[in-house]
C-alpha cells in the first residue's frame, strides 16, 4: 500500500496515543510524516518507534502558542516544502465539576482543543496544498452529556463545528475538512481519566456495544481513509469511531 507516495501529513500530538499509530500507518502507506506535541521524549521516542529516517520530522510544538505553530510550519516548509494532509489530534483532557473548574483549567482545556486547532489548520493553510485533506480529532461527549465533562465536550463541540465551516470555505481550493469522533480509547489520555481503575475502565467498556475499548489503531484506520484520496467525495462529515458507545444499548 503505498497511496501516500510522495505526500506529507501533519500530526499534531504525535509523540503517543491516537496521533502516533495514525502516524505509524501514514508511514506504512509511504508518507512523510511531521509529529508535533508538546513533549520531546515523547517526540524523541515516537521518532524512534517509526524507524523511517529522513520520512519523519518531529517538532516540539505547544498548538496553544501561534508562535510554536509558526515555528512548526517553518520547519515543515524547510524540510519538505508543502502539506497534503492535517490530522489536528492534539488536545487535554478535563475531568471536574462545574463548580470546582478553574479559570487556568479553562484556558488550558479551550487552547488546547479550541484554539489550538483553529490555528493549527489556519497556520497550514499556506503550505497545504489545493486537493488536500484536513481531519480534526473530536470526541464521544459531543454526543451525550456527562457532568464532569462540560469544558472538555464544549471544546470538542467547537471542534465538531469547525470541521463544518471550514469545509464550505476551503472547498475552493479542493482541501476537505472532516472530523473523527472516538468512543473509549485505550491511551494515556483514557488512563489518566480512569486513574488506571480496572473496574471504571470495566465500566466504560461494558457501555459500549462491541463489547471491547478501541484501540489506537482503530481511529488511525479512520483517519488514514478521510485522508486518503477514497475519501475524495466526503467533506463536512463526523465518522464515529466508537463501537456502538453513542448510537447503541448494549444487550
Amino acid at each position: 500500500m503505498s497511496e501516500f507516495e510522495g505526500k506529507t501529513v501533519l500530526v499534531t500530538g504525535g509523540g503517543s496515543g491516537i496521533g502516533l499509530a495514525t502516524a505509524r500507518r501514514l508511514v506504512g502507506a509511504g508518507a512523510s510524516v511531521v509529529l508535533a506535541g508538546r513533549s520531546s521524549d515523547r517526540l524523541e521516542a515516537a521518532v524512534k518507534d517509526l524507524d523511517a529516517g529522513d520520512k519523519v520530522l518531529a517538532v516540539p510544538t505547544d498548538v496553544a502558542r501561534t508562535g510554536d505553530l509558526d515555528g512548526l510550519i517553518a520547519q515543515v516548509q524547510q524540510r519538505f516544502g508543502r502539506l497534503n494532509g492535517v490530522f489536528a489530534n492534539a488536545g487535554v483532557a478535563l475531568s471536574a465539576r462545574t463548580a470546582d473548574v478553574t479559570e487556568a483549567d479553562f484556558d488550558q482545556v479551550v487552547g488546547a482543543n479550541f484554539k489550538g486547532t483553529f490555528f493549527t489548520v489556519q497556520k497550514a493553510l499556506p503550505l497545504l496544498g489545493d486537493g488536500g485533506s484536513i481531519v480534526l480529532n473530536a470526541s464521544w461527549l459531543v454526543h451525550r452529556g456527562v457532568g464532569l465533562a462540560s469544558v472538555y465536550a464544549a471544546s470538542k463541540a467547537a471542534v465538531l463545528n469547525l470541521a463544518r465551516t471550514f469545509a464550505p470555505d476551503l472547498a475552493e481550493r479542493g482541501i476537505r475538512v472532516n472530523t473523527v469522533t472516538p468512543g473509549h480509547v485505550t491511551t494515556d489520555m483514557f488512563d489518566a481519566v480512569t486513574g488506571g481503575n480496572e473496574q471504571v475502565q470495566e465500566f466504560f467498556r461494558s457501555q459500549v456495544a462491541l463489547g471491547r475499548l478501541g484501540q489506537a489503531e482503530d481511529i488511525a484506520d479512520a483517519v488514514v481513509f478521510l485522508l486518503s484520496p477514497r475519501a475524495s467525495y466526503i467533506t463536512g462529515q463526523e465518522l464515529v469511531v466508537d463501537g456502538g458507545l453513542v448510537g447503541s444499548v448494549p444487550s
